[in-house]
């Protein structure tokens, strides 16, 4: 049976703007042997083409439909619930043109939905326009709910931190779509026609990228070249089926010799690392 990769972007295939050793190696492979994969990321602010283009200038080539965006599972979400519908948004082009291309108005009064992803022009006026819509009526959505986002200069706030205060302030729970919401997970293993057996996710994050797959039934590789230390794994009441160092241990023929690197207090696996790549190839 064949096997076919979601895999994160920050930790995984780059840090910022660095690209992690291996990664450009990894999706070449990937190609070259027609295995179907999706970069999947919860960042809302860019658009598919915008990300191609990052990826591009790090050296590694792909197309637009390698990415899958939370802005975009989020705007086929709402566009399944309530077609032709309108939205107040609190993000920036990456969410508005996902919602555009599925049939959205963007208004700044009485929209059917208040959406919230990342951005840096969020000011106090939007979130109290957004509180009194969303009192108002409007059904609160979020691209996902990250507290905080990594950038060169530390760490911003992130959409869930302005979901919380949305929250707080009118009494009523968002709907998040993102990274671990089976929503997301779900549409993007449609996106490459894969079956839940056949699925692979590999991220960095263990609260969205590992929880979100072992939610859906697919196998998890976890990379410590994000922000996930190894002891951190035996904080959570789950864990991947793999972990290792990054992506470039998944590579030819660096692939035969990876090991699992089981966290102590974690259970041993029944299946060992190697019968656990193998099957990755097959």
């Amino acid at each position: 049976m064949s096997k076919g990769f979601l895999i994160d972007m920050d930790g995984v295939i780059y840090r910022g703007s660095q690209m992690i050793p291996g990664a450009d190696q990894f999706i070449r492979q990937l190609r070259e042997d027609g295995t179907p994969f999706l970069f999947l990321t919860n960042n809302s602010q860019r658009t598919r083409r915008d990300v191609v283009t990052k990826l591009a200038r790090m050296g590694i080539n792909v197309d637009e439909q390698h990415v899958f965006t939370c802005a975009m599972a989020t705007a086929r979400f709402l566009a399944q619930q309530k077609p032709n519908g309108t939205a107040y948004v609190l993000g920036e082009g990456g969410l508005l043109n996902a919602l555009h291309q599925n049939g959205y108005s963007v208004v700044d009064h009485d929209p059917d939905f208040v959406v919230v992803g990342e951005g840096r022009t969020l000011n106090w006026d939007m979130l109290e326009t957004a509180t009194q819509m969303i009192l108002d009526g409007a059904k609160l959505i979020a691209t996902n709910d990250d507290p905080n986002c990594p950038t060169s200069r530390g760490t911003r706030p992130g959409a869930g931190a302005a979901i919380a205060f949305l929250e707080k302030a009118t009494g009523r729970k968002a709907l998040s779509i993102g990274k671990p919401s089976p929503l997301m997970m779900r549409m993007a293993r449609k996106e490459i026609g894969l079956e839940t057996s056949e699925t692979v996710m590999i991220g960095d994050t263990m609260e969205t990228d590992i929880l979100g797959g072992v939610q859906m039934g697919y196998q998890t590789i976890l990379v410590l070249s994000g922000g996930t230390k190894r002891e951190n794994v035996i904080e959570h009441p789950y864990h991947p089926d793999l972990i290792i160092e990054s992506v470039a241990e998944l590579v030819r023929p660096s692939v035969d010799r990876v090991s699992l690197k089981t966290p102590v207090g974690v259970p041993d696996h029944e299946e060992s690392a190697e019968r656990f790549v193998a099957s990755l190839r097959h």
